[in-house]
């Protein structure tokens, strides 16, 4: 069986991670969250007191270490940084605050879209963020950009964040959303955009079990024909 790459871009708080981890796991794929990536090396800035100093970021980009490594638990991989497990550092709101700031970083994109480009050579892939299928991968057979609005957005990552015991204001949380938007949308390098030949896919009144079915439906019928074709 030919496998294939499967970008899924799309806006903050879409649920492109948790539906990308499912999509992996019913097709035997590997998954990739760039957005851990990119928060990783944000939650780094922030360590090492460089957030607002993108030079001296830049000048510490080789002393950044990111691993994914499989949690049997789990049932996916979580980020490592320079050796430690950051998976929850990663997803608090100050570093949503900040992480699209650092992800505007020319130099910062350049090495995370290079060691993405790598870890998908061999496709069987699913990987998600907001330049996957127009930057990393062009080329990718399945292409999904997935939206909602920013209130449903905003609802779904206030309930994550009260879940694991944060203390947060829903005006906070959406304000962030629409924050991240923007700038997602008009930095300079990579901006957030939706491919010529993706699929949008609005989830803002749909189940995951639906979202599943649709996407995993999807990739089932581009795998088939790529079947077809090299018979």
């Amino acid at each position: 069986m030919n496998n294939i790459t499967i970008a899924i871009d799309g806006y903050s708080s879409t649920g492109k991670s948790t539906i990308s981890k499912q999509l992996a796991k019913a097709l035997g794929y590997i998954y990739v969250d760039t957005g851990a990536m990119y928060r990783a090396v944000t939650l780094f800035a922030m360590q090492n007191d460089v957030l607002a100093d993108t030079q001296n970021l830049i000048g510490l980009l080789p002393e950044i270490e990111l691993k994914f490594v499989y949690n049997d638990d789990l049932g996916y991989a979580e980020m490592y940084l320079n050796g430690k497990n950051v998976e929850k550092e990663i997803r608090s709101l100050e570093v949503s605050r900040q992480v699209s700031k650092v992800a505007a970083i020319k130099a910062v994109r350049k090495k995370l879209v290079d060691l993405q480009q790598a870890m998908g050579k061999e496709k069987g892939i699913v990987m998600d963020g907001r330049d996957i299928g127009t930057v990393v991968f062009p080329d990718a057979e399945l292409k999904i950009f997935m939206t909602a609005s920013p209130e449903t957005r905003a609802a779904r990552r206030y309930k994550e964040l009260l879940d694991k015991g944060e203390k947060v204001l829903y005006a906070d949380v959406l304000k962030n959303v629409q924050e991240r938007d923007y700038i997602d949308s008009h930095r300079e390098v990579s901006p957030l955009r939706k491919a010529k030949d993706a699929i949008e896919f609005d989830n803002s009144d749909m189940g995951l079990k639906e979202q599943l079915e649709r996407i995993h439906n999807y990739a089932l019928r581009i795998i088939e024909k790529s079947n077809k074709k090299y018979r």
